[in-house]
């Protein structure tokens, strides 16, 4: 088969890595990687107390230009450079890492399926469904651990930015997917739902 581009969305925190972790380790084919995460915008230009204080949960704070221009190289057979950003700067690395499509393309982010663009170059949409309690608990002790943050900065910008982004755009993005699935549940079980749809394509 030709390369099936697989987009995997969802709330903050919601499961998608460990679903897309799953995969990887799961499907029975080659399969790579990209994180919309990776192409947020550099925030380097801006002191380090004001970067915190951008909306990283806004459509506006990702390259989309970039990320849309990257899919369609792979799409067409063209090797990529894709961006490493690093959280706790803000800023995006010298670094990049080199992508070539595979039979299973799985691209995940928060907000992917909030453009149009991206849509259309998905074949399979995924939306990762879970409480947001349950998003929430997830996210400050992600933060704390992988992020630099502290509990009481993570809890501040989910009250300030996380929880109203997701009701303006995540949330209203989910009847764009094909599949929705049970962020909550064993991963080896929407890992499964999905190889069934894959085979069928």
């Amino acid at each position: 088969m030709g390369s099936i581009f697989l987009g995997i969305a969802g709330g903050s925190c919601s499961g998608k890595t460990t679903l897309v972790n799953t995969l990887e380790k799961t499907l029975p084919y080659e399969v790579c990687t990209i994180a919309f995460d990776s192409y947020y915008c550099d925030q380097g230009h801006l002191p380090i107390e004001e970067r915190a204080l951008v909306n990283y949960d806004h459509p506006d704070s990702l390259d989309v230009s970039l990320f849309i221009d990257h899919l369609r190289s792979l799409r067409s057979g063209k090797l990529i450079s894709s961006p490493v950003y690093d959280f706790a700067t803000h800023t995006r690395s010298a670094d990049s890492i080199q992508v070539m499509a595979t039979e299973v393309v799985i691209i995940d982010g928060i907000l992917l399926l909030v453009f149009p663009e991206i849509c259309e170059l998905l074949d399979l949409k995924i939306f990762v469904d879970a409480p947001e309690t349950t998003r929430s608990s997830r996210r400050v002790i992600r933060d704390e651990a992988e992020r630099g943050r502290t509990a009481e900065q993570a809890e501040a910008q989910i009250l300030r930015t996380v929880k109203p982004m997701h009701a303006k755009f995540v949330e209203p993005s989910k009847k764009k997917a094909d599949l929705v699935v049970d962020g909550e549940i064993d991963p080896k079980v929407s890992a499964n739902q999905i190889e069934k749809v894959l085979s069928l394509m």
